[in-house]
């Protein structure tokens, strides 16, 4: 699966680095990895799995519901991730994730980040294991007997 799509990565970075939200959505495990940096002095940032929004106003709608006491984000990154959850961390994804909210001063956030990606890769586990058992999946060909 990692070697059949192309990702921009200077594009993901500059999103990562700029954005006050980040919803990074896996597909195949409809799922969103959601990064919120915003904060005030009640609330810090929040790092969460969620479900995958129908459309940005969901994910909007779904951002309020969250955290209702702040205020809309000024800036929302939506980034598809159609490889597997490993290549986070192969490819620099996942330690650019976590020096941002080092950078910031949120290392509340990185307790947050790392059951987050044991979520992810549990997740993701469990979705492969089902395709290969043919469990929730359909064979596209028969096998003659």
């Amino acid at each position: 699966m990692d070697s059949d799509f192309r990702v921009d990565m200077g594009e993901i970075f500059k999103s990562l680095d700029a954005a006050d939200v980040v919803a990074m959505y896996f597909p195949l495990l409809r799922k969103t990895l959601l990064l919120d940096r915003r904060r005030d002095p009640v609330e810090g940032p929040l790092v969460k799995v969620v479900p995958m929004a129908g459309s940005i106003e969901d994910r909007f709608r779904a951002l309020k519901e969250l955290r209702p006491g702040l205020p809309v984000p000024q800036s929302l990154a939506v980034i598809p991730w159609p490889k597997y959850v490993v290549s986070l961390r192969r490819l620099g994804i996942w330690d650019c994730i976590l020096e941002r909210f080092r950078r910031e001063g949120q290392p509340q956030a990185l307790d947050a980040c790392a059951q987050a990606y044991k979520e992810l890769s549990t997740l993701e586990w469990i979705e492969v294991r089902q395709a290969i058992a043919g469990q929730q999946y359909r064979s596209l060909w028969q096998s003659r007997r």
